[in-house]
């Protein structure tokens, strides 16, 4: 099975929905999906420098490690202008991941104002890892 992601729009909200066939997967995709959002709203459309940034986050369990993991690429591409589009390193534990993510400098405009945890889920069904997440914006 291909990963699979998709946007639903709410009012003041956005949920990603992603199917893959792995945890890991399931992380990869959500940095594809944010990726994809922030460069479809950016001016500079990833032609600027491209940089390599450290990732670490942590959580009790792994819908909030995903929902951190969200947060801290919307936070890199606030705080730093690096739209993160690829997985240069990924290592999953337990209760934590580190990785390495690539992209441009293009500034996107501050559009996740944060990841919330109504109605956070991730979690295996059958041969499919299943996922949701909602962002403020």
């Amino acid at each position: 099975m291909s990963p699979v992601y998709r946007w639903v729009d709410h009012a003041a909200e956005i949920e990603l929905s992603i199917e893959a066939p792995s945890e890991e997967a399931v992380f990869a995709e959500a940095l594809a999906a944010l990726a994809e959002l922030l460069t479809e709203r950016s001016s500079s459309r990833g032609e600027g420098e491209r940089v390599t940034r450290e990732v670490i986050a942590s959580a009790p369990d792994r819908p909030t490690l995903l929902a951190e993991w969200i947060g801290e690429l919307a936070y890199l591409a606030e705080s730093d202008g690096v739209v993160p589009e690829s997985l240069e390193r990924f290592e999953l534990g337990p209760n934590a991941l580190e990785a390495s993510v690539a992209g441009p400098r293009a500034w996107p405009p501050h559009l996740v104002k944060a990841v919330t945890y109504h109605r956070l889920e991730m979690g295996e069904e059958g041969a499919t890892w299943r996922a949701r997440v909602i962002l403020d914006v």
